[in-house]
């Protein structure tokens, strides 16, 4: 079965119109990447747990930051590795300069026997649409162009 999602597509209005709220990964796999690798703050949907809670629970982890607000359902996506996501927007602002991620361990470098922590997301900042598309994973831009419509 695939792994389930669910997130929160955080948008404002900036002073160049809509703006999006997007995530770096932490960790040694993400470090030198940056097209194709900002996306939107989301994880793992707990048994038992509703979509929405999933969403916001995740998002407090990720950046520090609970959030309130509107959720206004996007469609379901599913990500290039079979990942189902459910993704809610929400309009919001915060300093993405400020944000406090939850860590985890890995093993680094590999059978090194090195055990270090990473930060979950290392970084995060606002985008106008045209500069999110080039950042953010590919199966994740049609969120983008749904906010879009929807937003007019």
């Amino acid at each position: 079965m695939a792994e389930h999602s669910a997130g929160i597509l955080l948008y404002r209005w900036g002073s160049k119109g809509l703006e999006v709220l997007l995530v770096h990964p932490g960790g040694p796999f993400w470090q030198k990447r940056d097209a194709g690798a900002w996306q939107i703050p989301k994880g793992k949907i707990d048994e038992g747990e509703e979509l929405l809670a999933a969403a916001l629970r995740e998002f407090k982890e990720e950046l520090g930051v609970a959030l309130e607000g509107t959720a206004r359902p996007l469609s379901r996506i599913r990500q290039a590795a079979g990942k189902w996501v459910d993704t809610f927007a929400v309009e919001g602002d915060l300093d993405a300069d400020a944000i406090v991620s939850e860590t985890f361990e890995m093993e680094w470098p590999p059978r090194s026997g090195r055990i270090q922590t990473y930060p979950e997301i290392d970084r995060a900042r606002w985008f106008t649409l045209h500069e999110a598309r080039p950042k953010m994973l590919e199966s994740q831009i049609p969120l983008l162009d749904e906010l879009e419509a929807r937003l007019g």
